[in-house]
């Protein structure tokens, strides 16, 4: 079953990461109740390795792994289910790679300092203590 990436800003529509690039690891331990299929824990790894991917661009590759190395690995750790645990991890796979494709934020512009700043509040101390020295000597 192929990954479809749902359409993001800076992301084409449809973009399918075809399942022979996926690897997918399942791991199985015990809960503490010991081997009943309730507490049965499946760990589900879900392996993607953008800068061997076929379906990206050479813009797209540059972009993610430059925001990213390595390949991509996300976990679905769930009880019982293993069909839950795969969607899970396939969902969070689709979200990661959009994240990673989406073009990065606009820069902020520096801010002013606050009206609270730190600067200004010893400012006015400095004021302060200026104002109290000339009182002092026009009351002698």
């Amino acid at each position: 079953m192929d990954l479809t990436v749902p359409p993001g800003p800076g992301l084409p529509a449809g973009l399918v990461i075809p399942d022979g690039e996926l690897e997918e690891r399942f791991s199985r331990s015990p809960g503490p109740g010991g081997q009943s299929v309730n507490t049965t824990d499946t760990r589900v790894e879900l392996i993607w390795d953008p800068a061997a991917s076929a379906v990206l661009d050479e813009p797209q590759r540059a972009r993610l792994t430059r925001r990213h190395e390595g390949p991509l690995v996300v976990v679905a750790h769930e009880h019982r289910s293993q069909h839950r645990n795969r969607t899970a991890a396939r969902e969070r796979l689709a979200a990661r790679v959009r994240e990673l494709l989406a073009p990065p934020p606009p820069p902020r512009r520096p801010t002013k300092p606050t009206r609270g700043s730190k600067e200004r509040r010893l400012e006015a101390k400095r004021q302060r203590g200026r104002t109290k020295q000339l009182r002092g000597r026009v009351e002698e």
